[in-house]
């Protein structure tokens, strides 16, 4: 196994700079090499994720050292942790010091602002030679349904963003995007391997210090889901003087027309770079990107497959669509497409399951020069703020938390409807789903049905 990140390469340059602190990639790999001492290897490793150094130096050291780390939200449900923690049963798990230990589970170390809990009840964990690297599939309902990605799907997808993108060592991303989500994990990802700069906050741009770090801090480069471009808007975003930003990427679901013909334009007009990008945590991140010279050109399209990827269309019986404008559904094929799925711990030793090859579940339809644009969906699942939810698993969670109740879930991007059968749990059904969730109560629309019709 190579180590995914070669650090030493770049040991002078800046890798990771906080408000108070500058790690370069010499100390970067003198706290990774530590931090992976305190783990047998090829063991599974829980992180809990915060925009913090700490959880990133772990995660350099679990890719660097053959560990195998699971990427969960920090401000993940008590009970559900819990429920993943029995499913997997993981050797570790390291989380903030804030958060109370886990049944089952011995302090060993503490890691900066982290602690390191080892699991004393769980048996020998089989797992694959090639398995890197563990996401969620709907991480906010604590869905056991997990990502397999390989060493060669993180490094593939990697070098193919670092090449259209032009990633260089004169970069700095600044992570406003969670750790535990694939977009946000490819932005530490490939600024890691290229010897560029990491901007490392919990601030967000609702808050005037992210902008005056973004300004104080020079950074380059910021990335954002539909939402995120939703809410830049009303901030004024178009009226900013940040003379350091040369690039603005987008990916989490497809951004309104509208919205991407404004960025496009503010781009176009300033300067900067805007690329607008389609991915999975399936295909590791990224599948699609329209290059920023057409971003004006193109406006509602996704654009074309990544370096060493392809698309095609497959209509409903089966057959290529070899037409410019007829819809299907869009099939990805890539040396960055996962090993497979897992939903239990055995799944752990499996190895390829999927031989390069995704079926999206998006329809989509190619315009005449190679260009796709997504027009819909096949596949049952929301983008809440850029993160995947499946109504179907919010459905089993109010089942098993509300007795005696049935309940339908649907809605669209941003917005979660239930519909429950019982009236009385109206208000408590919206307000335990807001915390188990981690939504905002305005994301969730709550109402009563006498009878959930069925087919």
């Amino acid at each position: 196994m190579m180590a995914m990140f070669s650090l030493s390469r770049f040991s002078g340059n800046v890798a990771l700079e906080t408000e108070n602190e500058t790690l370069t990639y010499e100390q970067l790999q003198t706290e990774s090499e530590v931090f992976a001492e305190k783990i047998a290897k090829r063991c599974l490793l829980f992180i809990l994720c915060k925009n913090v150094p700490a959880a990133i130096i772990a995660y350099v050291g679990c890719l660097n050292y053959g560990i195998v780390p699971v990427m969960l939200d920090s401000n993940l449900d008590e009970g559900l942790l819990t429920k993943l923690v029995e499913i997997y049963q993981p050797d570790y798990l390291l989380q903030p010091n804030t958060r109370t230990e886990i049944t089952g589970m011995e302090r060993k170390a503490a890691v900066r602002d982290y602690v390191l809990w080892q699991n004393v009840d769980g048996d020998y964990i089989r797992l694959h030679d090639d398995l890197a690297l563990l996401m969620t599939t709907s991480g906010s309902t604590g869905s056991p349904k997990l990502v397999r990605l390989s060493y060669d799907n993180v490094r593939a997808n990697t070098e193919s963003i670092v090449k259209y993108l032009d990633i260089s060592e004169r970069e700095k991303a600044i992570t406003n995007l969670p750790l535990h989500y694939v977009y946000g994990l490819s932005v530490v990802n490939t600024h890691l391997y290229s010897g560029a700069s990491l901007m490392v906050t919990e601030k967000t741009m609702f808050q005037k210090q992210f902008w005056q770090l973004f300004k104080d801090k020079a950074v380059t480069s910021l990335a954002g889901v539909p939402y995120t471009f939703e809410m830049m808007e009303r901030l004024r975003f178009f009226n900013m003087e940040l003379p350091s930003l040369r690039t603005i990427t987008q990916a989490g679901g497809k951004l309104d027309a509208k919205l991407h013909r404004k960025f496009a334009e503010y781009a176009e007009l300033s300067g900067k770079r805007f690329f607008v990008m389609y991915g999975a945590a399936e295909a590791t991140a990224r599948m699609g990107y329209l290059p920023y010279e057409d971003s004006l050109r193109k406006c509602g399209s996704m654009g074309v497959a990544i370096p060493g990827g392809s698309f095609e269309l497959e209509s409903e019986n089966g057959n290529i669509v070899k037409e410019a404008g007829v819809v299907g559904e869009l099939i990805y094929r890539g040396p960055n497409v996962m090993m497979g799925y897992a939903k239990r711990v055995e799944d752990l030793a499996k190895g390829d399951e999927m031989s390069g090859t995704l079926r999206t579940g998006d329809l989509a339809k190619r315009d005449d020069e190679g260009f796709y644009t997504i027009v819909g969906r096949k596949k049952r699942f929301l983008k809440m703020f850029g993160k995947r939810t499946n109504p179907d698993d919010v459905e089993q969670m109010l089942r098993q938390h509300f007795q005696s109740v049935d309940a339908a879930c649907g809605g669209v991007d941003d917005k979660l409807y239930v519909f429950l059968t019982r009236e009385s749990l109206v208000g408590e059904a919206a307000s335990y789903l807001s915390k188990k969730l981690g939504l905002h109560p305005s994301a969730i629309f709550v109402r009563y049905i006498k009878e959930i019709p069925k087919n």
